[in-house]
């Protein structure tokens, strides 16, 4: 095979280094590098892999020979969550979805996870990734999704663009599902601080069913101080187990909303998932149904749009009109010590 050489947008060669493909289950691997971090996103279904600062993960990431698990790194689109029995209608159209949560009868986190996604420009810091969504039995709208990750000083941001092409208003959500890596292999000594003062009250189908407040509960992992950055206050998960969806997040003069987690009681190190206002929940995970091996070994942060079951519900469904777009961001850090105090 002769070499091929790959341009970005701006014309410009792309280090070979930067991307890298052979038979893999997810596709062409892309690696990002800024600084002493380092993020690896796939090709099939612009799935954040790896991202690691100084050799470290900071995700819970997986190989490069395996087939995605868990939804690891994965984009929830054009809804995140399951939804009832597969089915819903939206404004005289309905949607039927394969069933890929066969146990609890549900359709799961979208139809973009599994899709080779094209790669529409690429610099060592950053990569955007399209995938159109072509009219279907499961999402009958023309459906053009944009995401682009970006490695900075501020850690990874991602972007997304979502694009009604069709003719026809379309109902759309979205979702993110990393893994936040812990210490010593057990979600058990690591720390959180969730601002939210609503916990979702999800059936044995992962299905809301009502709400409530935190307070005085087991799931109130917020703090009493207006400033959502004093490490040392933030609670350990212990042996709780956890599938939550939250609402009714606080959001900083920055617009964001911020997660703060430690991988062990003892670490030096943490991490900050945030999310703009168009991410008005957030699901937190430990893993505990998962398969033995892989049980409750990170914790898994998932900004969303909607809740699980929006598609049926209609909750904070966002709606986009023929040629309209919705744009929003999130992120993960890597904090200093002295940015904690």
């Amino acid at each position: 095979m002769g070499h091929i050489e790959i341009y970005n947008s701006k014309n410009v060669l792309i280090d070979a280094n930067t991307l890298f493909s052979m038979f893999y289950p997810s596709g062409k691997q892309i690696q990002l590098t800024y600084d002493n971090s380092r993020a690896v996103i796939t090709e099939v279904g612009a799935t954040l892999r790896i991202f690691e600062v100084g050799g470290e993960p900071v995700i819970w990431g997986f190989d490069e020979n395996e087939i995605c698990s868990a939804g690891r790194g994965q984009v929830l689109a054009p809804w995140p969550g399951r939804i009832q029995d597969g089915t819903y209608t939206f404004l005289g159209t309905q949607g039927v979805a394969g069933l890929d949560d066969l146990d609890r009868c549900c359709a799961i986190h979208g139809l973009v996870r599994w899709v080779p996604w094209k790669i529409q420009d690429l610099t060592s810091e950053s990569v955007q990734l399209e995938y159109w969504l072509a009219p279907q039995p499961a999402y009958q709208f023309s459906l053009r999704l944009t995401v682009i990750y970006t490695l900075g000083n501020q850690g990874l941001t991602v972007n997304y663009h979502a694009l009604n092409e069709g003719d026809k208003p379309l109902p759309f959500g979205i979702g993110f599902h990393p893994y936040l890596a812990v210490n010593n292999g057990s979600v058990d000594n690591a720390r959180i601080q969730i601002p939210a003062s609503i916990r979702l009250l999800l059936s044995d189908r992962g299905l809301p069913v009502g709400t409530e407040s935190v307070a005085t509960t087991s799931h109130d992992f917020r703090q009493d101080n207006t400033s959502l950055r004093v490490s040392h206050e933030m609670r350990a998960l212990g042996n709780l187990r956890m599938s939550d969806c939250y609402s009714d997040l606080s959001f900083e003069e920055d617009g964001n909303w911020r997660v703060l987690f430690k991988p062990s009681t003892y670490s030096e190190t943490t991490v900050e998932v945030w999310g703009d206002h168009n991410f008005k929940y957030v699901l937190v995970f430990t893993g505990d149904p998962l398969p033995e091996g892989i049980r409750r070994r990170a914790v898994a942060i998932e900004p969303m749009t909607c809740p699980p079951n929006a598609f049926r519900t209609g909750k904070d469904v966002i709606i986009l009109q023929p040629g309209e777009t919705n744009s929003g961001k999130w992120g993960i850090s890597q904090l200093e010590r002295t940015n904690l105090v």
